[in-house]
């Protein structure tokens, strides 16, 4: 039983995307291809636990998952015209192969998943939506993990998701990658997808892991077919950058316990060195055009930190600096909170605790486990325990990932024995 059980939430985490990006593909419905996807996986714990976890996984829970939505079809009257085109379709490719691209005539790219994010990305749907919409049915994130994502209750998100199908249904938007001269006015959406797929990856919004691999690795992965669809636009190649960057760090960032490592505790000698270069020749390249973005300034970010050889040589000014310039084109909260962590890193923690105050008066992070820690640890900097103490509670309040919440604990115990 155990087994099947890690090999189903394996599967899971790695081929939830793929099998409803066929499943849409074939028959059009994204209700029943998310049904007939999380049918599948639950006969999979059954079957697997009896007869054997299949060499091939993903082709299994795909073929599982298909001819479930085929039986669905067969029995609704309405689904007659998806039967015929899913039946076509079906012999057409044969057994599922994940080695087996689609051709799309408009664009080249071979691959469903990327066909799937840009029909959630279609400029009929709010920005939000087309996120939330692709987290969900490619990723396999749950609404509440959603939710927590973009810091929203769990209803409204709910309502977002719903909406956004029905629009894709009711506009008749095509399942595919659009042609070349319609890409741009996709890009930040997409890009948005990419972006948010690899921060759930890297910081899991809750569950017992803080990395979720297997969802860095997709949007690394969407991230770089992107750059050579698009290998002119520099925010891709700064996304693609800045992902590469922030992914080099990955494997140092939990001990071998699974206990979160601080990033000036990291074992720099244990970077990956050549994610390093590939990023920051990424980079480079992409600021040589002379349009600077969003992604490209946090790849810079980024590059402060992997380019330092020990902690205490990073150049916080430079990236407050920074932070300050992407809080001009990114009016975001968050990002002003990171602005807030660097200027106390450069300037002293007062100076940080000072722009934590004034974004905990605005109130708009209420609800964000990483507010009052960053006021803890800027409070257990400047020496005043006690009242770190007391923002270390309210953190652990609202922490939903199980490292986050060990570390937090920990430094808790700390100030409270100082």
């Amino acid at each position: 039983m155990g087994d099947a059980q890690a090999a189903v939430a394996a599967a899971f985490r790695e081929e939830w995307g793929q099998v409803v990006a066929t499943l849409i593909r074939v028959t059009g419905d994204w209700d029943l291809a998310e049904e007939c996807a999380q049918d599948a996986f639950a006969q999979a714990l059954d079957r697997w636990r009896r007869d054997g976890v299949p060499r091939r996984p993903g082709a299994w829970l795909t073929t599982t998952a298909r001819h479930r939505a085929l039986d669905v079809l067969r029995r609704e009257a309405v689904g007659a015209r998806k039967l015929r085109e899913a039946a076509v379709l079906a012999r057409d490719e044969g057994p599922y192969d994940p080695e087996y691209e689609n051709e799309d005539a408009d664009s080249g790219v071979q691959d469903d998943r990327l066909r799937l994010i840009f029909t959630c990305c279609h400029p009929a749907l709010p920005i939000e939506a087309r996120v939330a919409l692709t987290l969900r049915t490619l990723a396999g994130l749950t609404t509440p993990e959603i939710a927590r994502a973009f810091l929203v209750p769990e209803a409204t998100m709910a309502q977002r998701l719903v909406r956004a199908k029905r629009k894709i249904r009711n506009a008749g938007i095509p399942y595919r990658v659009p042609p070349a001269h319609l890409l741009p006015e996709r890009t930040t959406g997409v890009l948005g997808v990419v972006y948010l797929l690899f921060n759930e990856g890297y910081a899991a919004t809750s569950g017992a892991d803080l990395v979720r691999t297997n969802l860095c690795a997709e949007a690394i992965r969407l991230a770089r077919v992107l750059a050579r669809l698009m290998p002119d636009e520099p925010e891709v190649n700064g996304l693609l950058a800045l992902l590469l960057l922030h992914d080099a760090r990955r494997a140092t960032r939990v001990d071998t316990a699974g206990e979160l490592v601080t990033l000036e505790d990291q074992d720099r000698t244990a970077w990956d060195k050549a994610a390093v270069d590939e990023g920051a020749a990424l980079l480079e390249s992409a600021l040589r055009r002379g349009r600077p973005g969003p992604y490209q300034i946090q790849a810079a970010i980024a590059a402060c930190h992997t380019t330092a050889a020990r902690a205490e040589d990073t150049d916080w000014a430079d990236i407050a600096a920074l932070y300050g310039e992407l809080a001009r084109s990114v009016p975001s909260a968050v990002v002003r909170l990171n602005r807030a962590v660097a200027v106390g890193m450069s300037e002293g923690p007062e100076a940080g605790l000072a722009l934590v105050a004034e974004l905990e008066r605005e109130g708009e992070l209420d609800g964000y486990h990483l507010l009052p820690a960053t006021r803890a640890d800027l409070l257990r900097r400047m020496g005043r325990p006690a009242e770190a103490a007391e923002a270390y509670d309210r953190a652990l309040e609202l922490v939903e990932n199980a490292a986050e919440r060990r570390f937090l604990e920990k430094r808790l115990a700390e100030c409270r024995s100082a």
